[in-house]
């Protein structure tokens, strides 16, 4: 309907209706509601469920639930299906049908071979530091294509748009301040994400780093890369300059939290390597690692707190005791 907005905007003058408006990712954004309903009504962002919600209906144990989670990911859709190969056609499908052809329609993008293998490495890389410039050399050297480092960004940015990926950037914790690039890409979903690379690399140590990511987001708040920049003498008692990170910097209001993913912690050594940024951080806010080992919530000496994936992803609160 072309004008529809001002059907829509007439509304307003029914004193007993709220009208509630959906859209295809093709035809109207979240951007387009800002620009065509300014002050006059609110954004409903719908997100895939999330694993709390997933094992509300679910019918298996937490471990079970968590596996296939991580694999087919939160879109309510997939628990209609009860095997594999229904589970994956419904994924695929969705990707290519849905997400690919509403964005060459919106774009209108027609070389779109660039799209596609961008969407495959950005799929590939999950919770690895990139920028437009590292991707471009890397379409150069493996792809061997001439495809530019600002087109890259303009494509990483229609994928935001679409709700695909986000982009968490970096923050200096002790410099107290953003570093612009590189950043990382999550995805919103695991399952889309596991499709699109034909469920070929499950990485579970990347993919329970986007989990926790997405589960974040969900609770409200803003999630960024902690850097905390350390000086440290070597072997021969020359200074060096280390940037140790931080995997999140979650803020909510007032309140800060500092979050490290650790799929596992199978030594002292390995949980001193994983805290050892955190432990580098001066200031009072809470600390946390977050583990997929079956371990009883508690606090060391450090006041980091220990807990598992199961207790994090199905207490909403589990960040507040």
């Amino acid at each position: 309907m072309n004008e529809f907005e001002d059907v829509l905007n007439s509304y307003l003058s029914i004193e007993n209706a709220d009208v509630y408006v959906t859209g295809s990712n093709s035809k109207f954004l979240s951007k387009d509601v800002i620009t065509e309903f300014r002050g006059r009504g609110d954004e409903i962002k719908i997100a895939p469920l999330c694993f709390r919600e997933f094992m509300s209906v679910y019918q298996g144990t937490r471990e079970k639930g968590l596996e296939e989670y991580m694999l087919y990911g939160g879109l309510p859709k997939i628990l209609d299906y009860s095997t594999i190969e229904r589970k994956t056609e419904y994924l695929k499908g969705l990707f290519k049908k849905t997400y690919l052809t509403d964005i060459k329609e919106r774009y209108k993008i027609k070389n779109d071979d660039d799209l596609e293998e961008l969407i495959d490495v950005v799929a590939s890389s999950i919770g690895g530091l990139t920028n437009p410039t590292k991707l471009e050399n890397t379409f150069q050297t493996v792809k061997h294509s001439n495809i530019s480092h600002t087109t890259i960004k303009a494509y990483l940015d229609i994928l935001q748009d679409v709700f695909l990926i986000e982009r968490a950037v970096r923050y200096d914790i002790k410099g107290r301040k953003y570093i612009d690039t590189p950043a990382k890409y999550y995805f919103s979903d695991l399952g889309l994400r596991n499709a699109r690379i034909n469920f070929r690399q499950p990485e579970e140590t990347h993919m329970m780093e986007n989990l926790i990511y997405n589960e974040l987001r969900l609770r409200g708040m803003s999630v960024d890369v902690g850097v905390v920049v350390k000086n440290e003498k070597d072997a021969n008692g020359v200074s060096v300059r280390k940037q140790l990170e931080v995997d999140f910097v979650c803020n909510l209001g007032s309140q800060r939290y500092y979050i490290q993913s650790a799929l596992r912690l199978p030594t002292v050594e390995k949980r001193e390597q994983e805290v050892r940024s955190l432990k580098s951080i001066n200031d009072s806010f809470r600390k946390f690692v977050i583990t997929e080992d079956l371990i009883s919530r508690y606090q060391d000496n450090d006041g980091i707190v220990y807990m598992n994936i199961y207790e994090f992803l199905l207490d909403e609160n589990s960040l507040l005791v």
